[in-house]
């Protein structure tokens, strides 16, 4: 696939009118993703009730707290929403360290250490993606902190719905390890992972349909098994 690229700061960007044009190519598979986000958000949330209420119950007995941690996070078009997880640390960690979480953080509770790892901190995020907010398969929401440090060709990646997983979720998916090695975990974070990130993204919406968001999400789940 020829693509168009600019140099920013030695590293390769799409150029936002070339992400343009492949999302109107994409129309109608736009529409059939937001379908299958519909149907299956909607399926899975009525079969893990259950699982839902026991690991409310277990986090609600290990730590004083709410059982899910909301976050403002930036969606499609850099609208702001609300996202759901389940609560993996102290109460107002947030005001206690970085927005960012690093492996042996001791903000995490003892049942968090299990939902992070085996990532079940992130099934409530079913029900952002079945009212809109996100898809199944997408770039991961980043906070309005990291967002406004985003260039304008970064800020391409906004002009869909960001998701569960995707391309840069199953390569860093030990981000936390890394980010513990590092003697500045933020400066990391920013000056070489984001970037990074955001090319993974790219890459992701320049091969979006169904059958890759497929291939991805059972990727994701052999990834957190291994």
């Amino acid at each position: 696939m020829s693509e168009v690229l600019v140099k920013k700061d030695s590293k390769e960007i799409l150029l936002p009118k070339e992400i343009d044009e492949i999302l109107e190519k994409r129309k109608i598979q736009l529409v059939f993703k937001r379908m299958f986000d519909i149907l299956v958000s909607f399926i899975g949330l009525l079969i893990l009730l259950p699982a839902f209420i026991v690991i409310a119950i277990v986090i609600k007995l290990g730590s004083k707290g709410t059982v899910f941690f909301r976050q403002i996070r930036v969606g499609k078009d850099g609208k702001e929403f609300m996202i759901f997880k389940f609560r993996t640390m102290i109460i107002d960690a947030e005001k206690k360290g970085m927005q960012l979480t690093v492996d042996g953080d001791n903000r995490i509770t003892k049942s968090g250490h299990f939902l992070r790892k085996s990532k079940v901190d992130e099934l409530p995020q079913l029900i952002n993606v079945l009212i809109g907010d996100m898809s199944f398969v997408g770039p991961r929401p980043e906070v309005p902190k990291y967002v406004a440090m985003y260039d304008e060709n970064q800020r391409c990646i906004l002009k869909i719905r960001p998701g569960i997983t995707d391309i840069a979720s199953i390569e860093y998916k030990d981000e936390d390890l890394i980010l513990a090695q590092s003697k500045n975990p933020e400066e990391t974070y920013i000056n070489e992972i984001m970037p990074k990130k955001i090319k993974l993204n790219v890459k992701y919406i320049e091969n979006m349909s169904i059958a890759y968001d497929i291939r991805l999400i059972i990727e994701t789940i052999f990834k957190v098994i291994k």
